[in-house]
């Protein structure tokens, strides 16, 4: 009988992968010299990031008045830049702890790469606040602590919710992160030929010995962070919606903005994704790691949730002219045929018209075009952060009180900088980090086997019968019988 193979772009890992190998291929970028290509994408990512640098110390002789923010515009790019890096973060924690629970095994060749990229785009996330007060210095007084000044800090503020929520988040993750590279850093221990960082990986193993108790502890802790992270999916950008949605605003004063907000992390978190994943598995060769099969289930999640972003760009819509509160209409007519129309119509497009490529099986395994998708569904998720915002403020009740907010070099130039601040941290990741889970890696693999085995019954197909007789195939040749 013949057994029908799965065809090579339908699995999950690459046939050509081999259990000797896996370790030795993982762990081979941390010991060697970085390729050029990675030097030139770490060289443009550090020149990027200094545009971050130049506004700051810039602001510490000027003021915030350099930025373009005025009177109704308060925050400016900067609250639009601090919800898009919260919502970058929310595909790591997604892919390791809501899919490890699920026991979806196409997560183990992503899920640490994922993981580093929550923690980037979480650390990403809180420059902004910090810029933002002016006097950076004096920032921990959002901390509640008992001081010798007797003020604390107001509870009833949504800004301060943020300052817990996102601090248990990254805290939460990063915990998550560390405790599946225990085994990694183990592994790198035992396999370092230089005395300096074989102490380094001894100290960030932790003693780790490979024993089943040290195995026990670590799926039952493993499995633990899974269940305290997941619920932080749903609650931390639920929390930063609260931001606006508990306001007077017209345009924000609405219901939808918790799940409308976590969608819209998890659209932007994947294609996040998918853009790491397209330039790290060129750099390091990784393409039998992190097959097409990866690439593609991510993708059938972007579609998903476009549509998803779809119905609720519609309901917004719909709410607003069903309420007949004539404030909410303007507002919502103001933005596809305002000031800020090209901002409305480019989020439109990316974030509706363009993933629906994906329908097409040819389109959503084609690299190039997954690549040009999952970056041009990152700008209109940007786009969709400015018209919540920006368009949001600068009209609302009062026309006395209505400003255009005009970014200045210095908005953009801090803007541009957040991206080389991330991807030099990612790289700096992709180098001195094991960037697979060695050991769930290796679990997802069959056995492997010493040699060709005899099936039992061919093993018996020769022995004689209960009655003595020997037992001959029709198709054997008599002179070839025992």
């Amino acid at each position: 009988m013949s057994i029908a193979l799965e065809p090579e772009e339908n699995k999950l890992l690459s046939s050509k992968i081999k259990m000797e190998r896996v370790t030795e291929e993982v762990l081979a970028p941390m010991g060697r010299f970085p390729s050029l290509p990675w030097h030139i994408a770490f060289g443009l990512a550090q020149a990027t990031a200094l545009l971050l640098v130049l506004p700051v110390i810039y602001q510490l002789f000027f003021g915030l008045g350099i930025y373009g923010i005025n009177n109704p515009v308060g925050w400016g790019l900067f609250i639009v830049n601090f919800v898009f890096w919260v919502g970058i973060g929310h595909a790591g924690t997604l892919i390791s702890a809501i899919l490890c629970l699920f026991r979806q095994n196409w997560r183990t060749s992503i899920n640490r790469s994922a993981e580093a990229m929550t923690i980037f785009a979480v650390m990403t996330a809180g420059i902004f606040p910090l810029i933002h007060v002016g006097r950076t210095w004096v920032a921990y007084w959002l901390v509640p602590y008992p001081a010798e000044r007797a003020l604390w800090v107001n509870f009833r503020s949504p800004l301060l919710w943020d300052v817990f929520a996102v601090t248990t988040y990254f805290t939460i993750s990063l915990l998550f992160w560390y405790q599946g590279l225990i085994p990694d850093w183990a592994t790198a221990r035992d396999r370092a030929k230089n005395r300096f960082f074989r102490s380094i990986y001894s100290v960030l193993s932790f003693g780790w010995t490979g024993s089943a108790r040290d195995w026990n502890h670590y799926e039952r802790a493993y499995r633990q962070f899974a269940f305290l992270a997941t619920p932080l999916v749903l609650s931390v950008h639920s929390i930063v919606s609260f931001d606006f949605a508990v306001s007077l605003i017209p345009g924000w004063h609405t219901t939808i903005f918790p799940p409308y907000f976590v969608v819209g992390a998890i659209f932007s978190g994947f294609a996040m994704v998918v853009t790491l994943l397209v330039i790290m598995r060129k750099l390091y060769n990784l393409e039998h790691y992190i097959t097409m099969k990866h690439l593609e289930l991510m993708n059938k999640v972007i579609l998903a949730t476009s549509l998803i972003i779809g119905y609720a760009y519609a309901s917004e819509f719909f709410i607003a002219w069903y309420s007949g509160h004539e404030y909410e209409q303007f507002q919502f007519l103001s933005r596809p045929f305002g000031h800020y129309a090209i901002p409305f119509w480019t989020m439109v497009i990316c974030n509706l018209v363009v993933p629906q490529i994906f329908w097409s099986k040819k389109m959503r395994t084609c690299i190039p075009v997954m690549f040009v998708v999952s970056l041009l569904v990152n700008v209109g998720m940007w786009f969709e952060r400015f018209n919540i915002f920006i368009i949001s403020l600068h009209n609302d009740f009062l026309p006395s009180s209505w400003g255009l907010y005009i970014p200045t070099i210095w908005d953009i130039s801090y803007t541009i900088g957040s991206f080389g601040f991330f991807f030099t941290l990612f790289l700096v990741f992709t180098r001195v980090f094991p960037t697979l889970a060695i050991a769930e890696l290796k679990s997802t693999l069959p056995a492997p086997s010493t040699g060709p085995k005899i099936p039992e019954a061919a093993h018996h197909a020769h022995h004689d019968d209960d009655d003595g007789s020997a037992r001959h195939h029709p198709d054997s040749n008599p002179k070839e019988a025992h």
